[in-house]
């Protein structure tokens, strides 16, 4: 038994020395692990040169370039409307009657007073005459010859007054019948056969309809304020209408607002544009109709042949500054603390990769497209800038970081982006 027992407790002990040796073991390997430098991986792209083409997107709708609204000048209902929505008209065609019975009195009255005033005039200006002749004789006093002349004088006010209400009358009368202002196309119908519309000289009357020159047509887009200063008259724009999909037109910057539209005033939802027009250059067999969704590229600057990057290439870092000592020339670091700092501090920099591990270097910004950023900076063309991932960009690297560079992998951003330990 006792013999038993002693066999027991020494395979025991055996197995908590293994148990604490392995654990040994593994301490072991968790400090040496500890202490090995990350190595990141990321991709890389050669810094040079390139044709760089800043671009302003807007988006917007199509319309003609002239359009006229058809506004009811007289009040009344219409009894005639010969045309309809989409309808090719010519300049000078009926479009719209209004039902002119009311104006046609009234025309009719102020030709009847004119013809009362004109026999007026007649017979005060004959007595006039013979005043005047009377007089010149010695046969009339002063005051009858003033009573004459002045007679006179107000029968020639009467025929200029109702001379200008006849004119009044028949300009009135003539807006009964609506013309079309130019040759266009019938773009929208709004009022109906038989709806009784509203008019005036002192206020707009009802609209009718809208006539359009669809043969010329343009882009208008919102441009935001932050970009509106970079937009000027004449530069090309690369248009996509989402009624043709597969297709780009090319238009010309022609107009540019001088007021803003604000939208969302006094709240935090407030928005700033200005709008664009665009001509656009309409190939045969396009219809574009008025109202069609689009965007458009707007070509603001073009830079041939300057030194560019990756726009993801380009972050912030706060220069580093330690024990008093100012940065080496190109030295930047990521700033942890919780210190207040002020923005003169911060500069724009991109990661070069050198033997294996990345450096900063200082860069002033220029124009930038979709894929590319122009950059000045001293003494990089050609050598191998950080473009991937966003989170080692942004977070991971520092001076002097390890790297293994996979450009064969695609670009990969945010979590995605992990970093590798050896």
């Amino acid at each position: 038994m006792a013999n038993g027992n002693g066999k027991k407790k020494k395979k025991k002990l055996i197995i908590i020395s293994l148990i604490a040796a392995v654990l040994i073991v593994l301490i072991a390997l968790v400090i040496i692990g500890s202490n090995r430098e990350p190595v990141f991986t990321v991709q890389t792209e050669k810094i040079q040169k390139r044709n760089v083409t800043q671009i302003v997107t807007a988006t917007g709708k199509i319309q003609p370039e002239v359009q006229v609204k058809i506004n009811a000048e007289v009040s009344g209902e219409i009894i005639e409307l010969p045309v309809r929505e989409g309808q090719q008209v010519k300049k000078g065609q009926l479009l719209v009657r209004i039902k002119p019975d009311a104006f046609l009195a009234q025309y009719e009255r102020a030709q009847a007073s004119l013809e009362m005033a004109k026999a007026s005039l007649r017979k005060y200006e004959a007595e006039y005459k013979r005043a005047v002749e009377l007089y010149d004789k010695k046969l009339i006093s002063d005051s009858e010859m003033e009573v004459a002349e002045a007679t006179y004088q107000n029968s020639k006010a009467s025929f200029d007054q109702a001379n200008a209400s006849l004119k009044e009358a028949n300009e009135t009368f003539s807006k009964t019948a609506i013309k079309s202002p130019m040759t266009g196309v019938v773009s929208q119908l709004i009022s109906e056969l038989g709806e009784r519309v509203s008019g005036s000289s002192f206020t707009q009357g009802t609209e009718i309809m809208t006539i359009a020159d669809l043969s010329t047509m343009e882009a208008r887009v919102d441009v935001g304020e932050n970009d509106i200063v970079m937009v000027s008259r004449g530069d090309t724009a690369r248009i996509e209408v989402d009624s043709y999909p597969d297709r780009k037109f090319v238009g010309v910057v022609s107009q540019i607002a001088n007021t803003a539209k604000s939208t969302g005033l006094g709240t935090q939802d407030q928005v700033t544009n200005f709008e664009v027009r665009i001509l656009i250059s309409t190939p045969e067999g396009i219809n574009f109709r008025p109202g069609m969704s689009m965007s458009a590229d707007i070509e603001t600057e073009t830079k041939n042949n300057v030194l560019t990057v990756p726009i993801q290439s380009v972050t912030v870092r706060v220069p580093k500054k330690e024990k008093g000592e100012e940065p080496k020339e190109g030295e930047a670091q990521l700033d942890n603390s919780k210190k207040k700092k002020s923005d003169d501090k911060l500069e724009e920099v991109v990661f070069v990769v050198n033997d294996g591990k990345v450096k900063t270097v200082s860069v002033k910004r220029g124009i930038s497209d979709d894929t590319y950023v122009e950059v000045q900076a001293e003494g990089i063309e050609g050598q191998e800038v950080v473009s991937g991932p966003f989170k080692a960009i942004n977070r991971d690297l520092e001076v002097g970081s390890k790297v293994k560079i996979d450009n064969k992998s695609k670009y990969r951003t945010g979590a995605s982006a992990d970093k590798d330990v050896k």
